[in-house]
């Protein structure tokens, strides 16, 4: 069975996707995620996860711009975007325990973006969840 952290890591994947212009990306969500073995549970979470980031896109890229410190958000890479955006989305429209969003985001950070990933994303998620 899928662990939610595999179930983000997929929605990362998705979002990232989605960033690179290939908006009818969610048309394959399903087979996507059946591919990556998520299923019941977490594919309702990873799903709802998806739709959560895309639905609140704007406001979660205010958020971000905001505490970029004068960097914007097109200097920050695909891959960072796509995580930052995910546990954007969480810090502000969940009820999960934010130090686990974001120890969960650098995690995937580390695995996934570039080396100076997990610092950056530490930084930003810290300062949101800091003020919200």
């Amino acid at each position: 069975m899928a662990t939610r952290t595999q179930a983000r890591e997929s929605i990362v994947g998705l979002l990232y996707a989605y960033d690179l212009g290939n908006v009818g990306i969610a048309k394959f969500s399903d087979e996507i995620l059946e591919d990556k073995k998520i299923r019941n549970k977490q594919k309702d979470f990873a799903e709802a996860l998806f739709k959560g980031v895309v639905a609140n896109l704007k406001e979660i890229d205010d958020e971000l711009v905001a505490h970029l410190n004068k960097k914007g958000l097109e200097t920050v890479g695909y891959v960072e975007k796509a995580i930052l955006r995910l546990a954007v989305y969480e810090i502000l429209y969940s009820d999960l325990d934010k130090p686990v969003i974001i120890n969960e985001a650098v995690e995937i950070a580390k695995k996934l973006g570039s080396d100076n990933a997990p610092k950056l994303i530490n930084g930003v998620l810290d300062s949101i969840n800091k003020k919200s």
